[in-house]
């Protein structure tokens, strides 16, 4: 049947993902591309401590992480960011969260389908947009398919990045203990710096949110998901620091642009750096499949709560997937990627991210500790560690968003507030804000 107004008929998507598959589509999400070059900038700033900034970073993702699992078992719906603050300070905020968080996940993917595009052509010559809006747009038709063959797509996409990290770790693996761990480029801010950068590399477990409507049992579910897949991609990231500057020097990762290729040439003496060229392909082309579905989930969480356009919450009558949702945000990415080189709004939407961390974690302390949801209290599992009565998690999930985007730069934060300004403004011209949007006070859906 045919969707008709979301608000009206209750629609939901399919419940069709267990735990292995929401870790393995976590951990698709957050092993992207960017490990495979940011462990040279981050050489650079930390030296042979590299791994220090990895495991701040780690520590830092992990308290919005949970943050997120906690939230995500008590409201198991599409749209996660939006849904969170929305429970919390009402639709307005809600909305400007979901605004700033929805653009900056297309932002991501656009970034990203230049990278790819840019790296293929390096390869074969091939041009640059054509290739960048074929990626896009390939991803989109996979998303339509349905979740399950998206997250099998994901999955065996991610087994090969994974592959080429596992790679770099084995073959540099004799180096370890050649080298003064403790051996720092440069001081504390140095440090920080680079744990702001690699922070970005931790990306993508808010993602697994936006599933939440998609998973079986989510209030057990999702928690547990969200913490293998942060703890499994912490392990991998912190060998591979540790591997990478223990076979190359870190002043020659920092000038690299293909840190770990170097260390598989550097380990092997053969030329096996191209297959990590390779294997990168695989990584940028995963990211954009899951910042799709994300962006896409986000669209019509918020479409359907009143919103955003209620055509946005439309499911395809024989996929049941957002269909409208994914051919808008596609056709928007796309058109973000015809700028060409977007870096610093990149870097924008990372600014972006931070600021709506900041509001989750806010959310999670003003909704307090034993409020309902749809079906239950909630995991707990942000909300057990107390100090003088107050979650110590949203707390210092809160302090450390805001440390790092202290450190992200002052050009990406002005332009993420703007981003903010800007979901303000055009929030400003709904009157679906004079009330309650269509979930109710309880956040009930239909």
């Amino acid at each position: 049947m045919a969707a008709g107004p979301a608000g009206e008929t209750g629609e939901s998507l399919n419940r069709r993902l267990g735990v292995f598959e929401m870790t393995a589509t976590g951990v698709g999400i957050i092993l992207g591309a960017g490990i495979y070059v940011l462990i040279g900038e981050a050489a650079g700033l930390a030296g042979n401590g590299v791994w220090l900034p990895f495991l701040i970073s780690a520590v830092a993702a992990a308290f919005t992480g949970l943050s997120y699992a906690e939230l995500a078992s008590r409201y198991p719906r599409a749209g996660a960011t939006f849904e969170y603050t929305r429970q919390a300070f009402g639709p307005r905020v809600g909305f400007v969260a979901g605004w700033t968080m929805l653009f900056a996940a297309m932002i991501q993917v656009s970034a990203v389908g230049i990278g790819f595009s840019g790296s293929l052509s390096d390869l074969t010559s091939v041009p640059r947009v054509p290739v960048t809006i074929g990626l896009i747009g390939a991803s989109a038709i996979v998303l339509w398919l349905g979740v399950r063959e998206s997250v099998r797509l994901g999955i065996t996409f991610a087994l090969i990045e994974a592959f080429g990290l596992i790679l770099a770790v084995a073959v540099s693996a004799r180096f370890v203990g050649d080298v003064d761990y403790l051996e720092f480029a440069g001081g504390f801010p140095d440090v920080m710096r680079g744990s702001a950068l690699l922070f970005f590399a931790f990306l993508g477990f808010e993602q697994m949110a936006n599933l939440a409507e998609e998973a079986k049992d989510p209030q057990r579910n999702l928690p547990r998901s969200i913490i293998f897949a942060v703890s499994i991609i912490t392990v991998v990231y912190m060998l591979v620091a540790i591997t990478s500057v223990s076979a190359v020097d870190w002043r020659d990762l920092a000038v690299s642009d293909a840190p770990l290729g170097l260390v598989v040439e550097t380990a092997t003496g053969s030329e096996l750096s191209s297959v990590l060229s390779v294997i990168a392909l695989f990584a940028t082309a995963n990211t954009v499949l899951f910042g799709l579905m994300a962006a896409s989930r986000q669209a019509f969480g918020m479409a359907r709560a009143g919103v955003l356009p209620e055509p946005l919450a439309r499911l395809s009558a024989t996929r049941r997937t957002p269909l409208v949702a994914i051919i808008v945000v596609t056709v928007l990415a796309a058109l973000f990627s015809i700028v060409g080189d977007i870096g610093k709004v990149a870097q924008m939407s990372n600014a972006a991210v931070l600021i709506a961390f900041i509001l989750v974690n806010a959310s999670l302390l003003k909704l307090g500790f034993g409020r309902g949801d749809d079906t239950g209290t909630g995991s707990g599992v942000a909300t057990r560690w107390k100090v003088g009565g107050v979650s110590a998690v949203p707390v210092l999930g809160m302090a450390t968003s805001g440390v790092m985007l202290g450190y992200t730069g002052v050009v990406p934060v002005l332009l993420a507030l703007a981003l903010v300004v800007t979901g303000i403004i055009v929030g400003s011209f709904s009157d679906r804000f004079s009330g309650q949007s269509r979930s109710d006070s309880d956040g009930r859906i239909g």
